[in-house]
């Protein structure tokens, strides 16, 4: 029954991706928009483009897998340089900054749907985004962005389902929020906080841990590792590698969270009334 319900999705993304004139694909690199876009390339082919936004809140390893990604199926792709940096509502760093940075992204990609002709933006929300706290959702609504993934009723499992049955190397890709989502709320986001965020992950990933997350708190940093490897974090020699990296990157104090990784933990400070007047 299931395999029979995940093909009729499979089947209605593919024939609501069909009946487009032509298509901009936001593509962040991640499971969910890779996914939309190599569907949307199978069945538009050349009338289709990926865009990926370029800034400093994107980590140059995720730019040059995204892009790897999209060169190993053919998928046309272009790199759109955004310029949510130089936003003061977003440097501000308020339980609004999603919005405005995906305000800045449709802005830019409907500007360029215009240019090179192309009749709609779709992004790739699913269908348990909207019991998550996502407020740049709030901007593709405002302007017109499509999400055929969440029209077809896919949940987030079910696209990892799809996209091994596709053997998409990006189908068990865990989570990878912008790096703007390291920073504490009511710190301003900079270029530099963004760059030490960026020097730490890579050096934990160095390490060996593949799912981390460096929660800038001014000059402490607040390491989440999966819970699956505490474990190994735990031991001493490790934990002094661990701060040694980490205080390369320009922190003066490092703390290891107990908890370890969850997607989302910064969310956690916020009162009520600021999820709601964000959503």
């Amino acid at each position: 029954m299931y395999r029979m319900e995940l093909n009729d999705k499979a089947a209605q993304l593919v024939r609501s991706l069909g009946s487009l004139e032509s298509l901009l694909v936001a593509y962040s690199g991640g499971t969910d928009s890779a996914f939309l876009a190599y569907a949307a390339h199978r069945a538009l082919g050349d009338r289709m483009l990926a865009v990926i936004a370029d800034s400093a809140s994107l980590p140059r390893q995720e730019l040059a897998a995204a892009l790897a990604f999209t060169a190993e199926h053919g998928i046309p792709t272009h790199i759109l340089p955004t310029g949510e940096l130089d936003r003061p509502e977003y440097i501000r760093n308020d339980a609004q900054r999603c919005f405005h940075c995906k305000d800045e992204l449709f802005t830019q990609m409907e500007a360029t749907r215009e240019r090179l002709g192309f009749a709609h933006i779709a992004y790739g929300r699913n269908l348990d985004d909207g019991a998550e706290f996502r407020p740049g959702q709030r901007a593709a609504v405002m302007h017109h962005a499509l999400a055929p993934l969440a029209d077809a009723l896919l949940t987030k499992a079910e696209i990892r389902a799809l996209a091994r049955e596709a053997n998409l190397t990006l189908a068990d890709k865990p989570a990878s929020a912008c790096l703007s989502s390291r920073i504490e709320y009511g710190r301003p986001v900079t270029a530099e906080n963004l760059a030490q965020v960026e020097q730490a992950e890579d050096a934990l990933h160095t390490l060996g841990f593949p799912q981390v997350r460096v929660r800038h708190h001014g000059d402490l940093a607040r390491i989440e590792i999966a819970r699956e490897d505490l474990a190994r974090a735990f031991s001493l020699p490790v934990l002094d590698r661990i701060t040694e990296a980490v205080r390369a990157a320009g922190f003066r104090f490092v703390t290891l969270d107990t908890q370890g990784y969850r997607s989302g933990s910064m969310n956690e400070v916020l009162p009520i009334s600021a999820i709601v007047a964000a959503r």
